[in-house]
């Protein structure tokens, strides 16, 4: 893992990608388990409401009670269970801040069918998005992915190209800088390569109870690694 994780952001570092606590005992894998830093309420509803719509996903702020509905040009979206986590966790210089965990039913817009159909044939389906606040606390240049791997109690493992967003919040982030937005991955989706149906409908019956992230390592501007990465898990 911790090469997989190391490798990730090093490719950022070469593709040039330059846009978007406590530490507990270190596993073998040189991953980390952390602890968290309680923030305010008020920073998260102010970050979260300066957020810019993402241009292919359904903006789902407004949705704020299990069953809310909110539609717009790029498709409808229910709300099917909410956690505000509002929680900081230090990955040595970089602060990484969850505000807020969701699990939304999505059905896009038909344009934006084609853009979905590379991760998942179904024409609706769930996904589980977390909005992040990641700060560079330190004066200089660093790489680093706030969501490098992430699964679920269900069983389903999703590395950082399968998120929906693409909001680059990977990649560099120079000192004491900050960026904010959402990253959300399909759950419970039918496999397009397979024909067995009745496998697809048990899968769906499966609850999303809780998720574990995993950051990528943190690197400096020279690519050394200065810090590894570490695994959150949140409860709904």
């Amino acid at each position: 893992m911790k090469t997989i994780l190391s490798i990730f952001v090093f490719a950022i570092v070469l593709a040039g990608c330059s846009s978007n606590a406590n530490t507990e005992k270190q596993n073998a894998g040189g991953e980390q388990a952390v602890k968290a830093i309680p923030q305010s309420t008020s920073s998260q509803k102010d970050s979260i409401d300066e957020y810019q719509p993402n241009s292919q996903v359904t903006d789902d702020r407004s949705l704020l009670k299990v069953g809310q509905t909110f539609s717009d040009d790029k498709g409808k979206a229910v709300l099917k269970d909410i956690k505000q986590v509002n929680q900081t966790y230090k990955i040595g210089d970089v602060e990484l801040t969850i505000k807020e965990m969701k699990l939304i039913h999505l059905r896009p817009d038909y344009s934006m069918i084609d853009y979905f159909h590379v991760l998942t044939h179904d024409e609706e389906f769930d996904f589980v998005k977390v909005f992040v606040d990641i700060k560079n606390t330190s004066s200089k240049k660093v790489n680093v992915a706030p969501i490098a791997l992430m699964k679920t109690n269900t069983g389903e493992t999703f590395d950082w190209n399968k998120d929906i967003y693409l909001e680059e919040l990977n990649g560099e982030l120079e000192g004491g800088a900050e960026k904010s937005g959402n990253l959300g991955f399909i759950v419970n989706a039918s496999n397009a390569h397979t024909h067995d149906k009745d496998a697809d409908d048990k899968k769906k019956e499966k609850e999303i109870e809780w998720i574990e992230i995993t950051t990528s390592d943190v690197f400096d501007q020279n690519h050394k690694k200065i810090s590894d990465a570490q695994k959150i898990k949140l409860q709904f």
